[in-house]
């Protein structure tokens, strides 16, 4: 008998839920057992009702290949079978918030992929080597919901891996005004060059909501937790724009930053290559040994050359350099779908189950 944690998959056909199933192949941890998605592909085996779907660079794994697809909205039932889920379910946001506090209330914990619960205040968004703390707001959110084991934690956006981490890591100099323009790859939208052909040789300068999302949720990450809520930071400000670029995966940012300590181009780029957090510390099985990189060459980093970078867990930082209006300019790229959704969903996993929030269904 398998002594890894028995895991579901709710929305397991769309692109994140996919890339969920490959990156969960062979976990020392966690075992999917259980897939879950909309009633149209319920009854179907994984392999049918993906079909010729498959978007991931590696072949579907073998082991999920017959599992009998369940009904999500089957709640009671599909918990049933797992110690906790993962969430990339594709539905509204207040039908995301509803579903995933009803499995949470089956004494489920939900580790979401979504948006939806992101700003829910009780609900902790987590980078596990920035803010592994605020999993502590757990305690309070299992209070509201009546749970003892049940619980939502999520991960945030994708667009702000590439940039977020750098300002941690260079939180002693005081960053207080910040500039992001974000190029974004198509699978961000779910999509591949095959579903979406008119993204080939062109760039299309709005993604709905985005750039809400890419100014404010850092702020939440740096934020602490007072009377049984995250409270946001207050700086540093932070204003973007984001843009879908006709790249299949990797988000690049490009970013001008002001600091209110005037620290040196080798200080901070000391800052990066030394950062890391409770990840490295405790030996996760999907941390990146090396959290962020620093690349000498002019050209780096490169979505060709670099988006893979520690299994895609890890973020490339280049071309540091003075600016003549900000202090400092320079550009990040992050995996978007592995660190940046699936992946960074797995690390919030294993975070959870090493503090003891996760653990085998009693």
């Amino acid at each position: 008998m398998s002594e890894k944690l028995k895991v579901g998959i709710l929305g397991g056909t769309g692109m994140v839920g996919q890339r969920f199933i490959s990156l969960l192949e062979n976990h020392p941890w966690f075992e999917v057992t259980t897939i879950a998605a909309s009633p149209r592909s319920a009854g179907k085996t994984y392999e049918e009702a993906v079909g010729g779907r498959w978007k991931m660079d590696t072949p579907m794994p073998e082991a999920v290949k017959n599992l009998v697809v369940m009904n999500v909205n089957e709640v009671e039932k599909v918990a049933g079978q797992v110690d906790f889920v993962f969430s990339a379910v594709d539905m509204t946001k207040e039908e995301i918030k509803k579903i995933e506090e009803d499995y949470a209330k089956t004494e489920t914990p939900v580790v979401s992929n979504n948006s939806a619960h992101r700003w829910t205040p009780d609900v902790p968004m987590v980078v596990p080597e920035i803010n592994p703390g605020h999993m502590n707001v757990i305690e309070y959110q299992k209070k509201r919901l009546g749970t003892t084991r049940g619980f939502v934690a999520v991960k945030p956006n994708c667009s702000i891996q590439s940039y977020a981490p750098v300002l941690t890591a260079w939180k002693e100099f005081e960053p207080y005004e910040v500039v992001a323009t974000t190029y974004q790859a198509i699978s961000g939208a779910g999509k591949t060059f095959k579903d979406w052909p008119e993204m080939e040789g062109n760039i299309i300068p709005y993604i709905g909501g985005e750039e809400e999302k890419s100014e404010k949720e850092p702020l939440r990450i740096w934020g602490e937790i007072k009377d049984g809520v995250i409270v946001p930071a207050a700086s540093p400000v932070i204003t973007c724009q984001c843009i879908r670029v006709p790249v299949l995966n990797g988000h690049t940012a490009a970013v001008f930053v002001k600091f209110r300590k005037k620290p040196t181009k080798e200080q901070l780029i000391e800052k990066l290559k030394s950062f890391s957090g409770e990840p490295q510390r405790l030996g996760l099985p999907s941390a990146p040994k090396q959290f962020i990189q620093y690349l000498e060459e002019d050209n780096r980093p490169q979505v060709a050359l670099d988006v893979d970078f520690e299994n895609g867990m890890g973020i490339s930082v280049g071309r540091l350099r003075e600016d003549t209006v900000y202090d400092y300019k320079f550009v990040g790229l992050s995996h978007n779908t592995v660190r940046g959704a699936a992946g960074g969903a797995v690390l919030c996993a294993e975070l959870l189950k090493a503090q003891g929030y996760i653990t085998a269904r009693p």
